[in-house]
């Protein structure tokens, strides 16, 4: 199987912090499997560390009131190009992003608040066919989800 995976879960040290939010348990279920790291804010030219972002009213901001959304969208437009190249099986990534969150994203407030939506990214995946997961969901169901799909 053939798994398109946030770097960042991998341990690359892409997040907006410097650091990543590897999941060593993911890193077990992925084992066996082609994996694909991709992080799309870098993809897009942002820097790592950078400035906070979040999605307000469907604009990419960041903590400064700084608009960061066509980096973002330039880097989601890059990470699609990568998974329609690669034809992954499987998408797995990072929760709550403005890039890659599948289900819930923070509300644009930098309060810490989530709220239903998706980021960037995993929106024009799913767009674009590809099945897509949050990492969450994913380690909650273990290898059978992974050889189920």
């Amino acid at each position: 199987m053939k798994i398109m995976v946030s770097a960042c879960l991998l341990g690359e040290n892409c997040k907006y912090s410097g650091g990543n939010n590897l999941r060593p348990e993911l890193l077990r279920l992925l084992s066996g499997h082609t994996v694909i790291p991709v992080c799309p804010e870098v993809l897009g030219g942002l820097p790592t560390p950078r400035v906070p972002a979040e999605i307000v009213a469907g604009t990419v901001w960041n903590r400064e009131g700084v608009s960061v959304d066509d980096a973002f969208r330039r880097g989601a437009e890059a990470a699609l190009d990568v998974a329609e190249r690669e034809k992954p099986d499987l998408i797995i990534l990072q929760s709550r992003s403005p890039s890659c969150g599948v289900k819930e994203v923070y509300d644009g407030t930098f309060s810490g608040r989530l709220i239903p939506g998706r980021g960037i990214f995993a929106g024009l995946a799913q767009a674009a066919g590809f099945r897509v997961m949050d990492v969450d969901d994913v380690l909650a169901e273990g290898t059978e989800r992974l050889l189920r799909l």
